[in-house]
Formats: C-alpha cells, sequence, structure tokens
C-alpha cells in the first residue's frame, strides 16, 4: 500500500477502538490463527477430507462474524460520527463498498 493508500484510508472521523473492543477482536483473530494452524496439521496427517473442509467452513464463519462485529462497530462510531458533524457522504461511500467486498466472499 502507497503512503497515498494509506492516507485514503484515515479519515478524520475515525473513532479509536478502546483497549477492551482492541483485546476482544484480537483474542477472535488469535482464536482463528489457531484453527488455521490445526488444519495445517490436519493436512499433514493425512486426515480425512470431509474434516477439513468442516473446519474451513468453521474458520470462513468465524471470520465473517468478526467482520461483521467489526463492521457494525464502525457503523455505530466511525460513520455515525461522519454524519453528525456533517461529513457522511464519503463514509457512507466506503462503507457501501466494504459491504460489497464482504457480501462477495
Amino acid at each position: 500500500m502507497t503512503e497515498n493508500e494509506k492516507n485514503n484510508h484515515t479519515h478524520k472521523h475515525m473513532v479509536p477502538r478502546t483497549e477492551d473492543e482492541k483485546q476482544k477482536v484480537l483474542n477472535r483473530l488469535k482464536r482463528i490463527e489457531g484453527q488455521v494452524r490445526g488444519i495445517q496439521k490436519m493436512v499433514e496427517e493425512d486426515r480425512y477430507c470431509i474434516d477439513i473442509l468442516t473446519q474451513i467452513s468453521a474458520i470462513n464463519s468465524a471470520l465473517k462474524n468478526t467482520g461483521m462485529q467489526l463492521l457494525e462497530r464502525h457503523m455505530h462510531h466511525c460513520v455515525s460520527d461522519a454524519i453528525q458533524t456533517g461529513d457522511g457522504e464519503q463514509s457512507i461511500e466506503e462503507l457501501m463498498k466494504v459491504m460489497q467486498q464482504l457480501s462477495k466472499s
């Protein structure tokens, strides 16, 4: 990502996460990371394909749920703040693009 791209993703209406919010997201991601490592081990051990696919499905669901929670938080804090200060249009457009990406997965 170029410096210009980084700057485009830094909006003045970004509301920083609380330490508790950060920790919850990090804990979820660490669990997902552990699940991925578990799948790697399953492949190394030549485990049954259906068992591996079931675990992949669980990871996909966990990632989607984590993304939806981040999306909800973004709407309640960052987008809401942008709307209240009269700068909501860009924030809503950005949100819609991300929602389209999430719906494709």
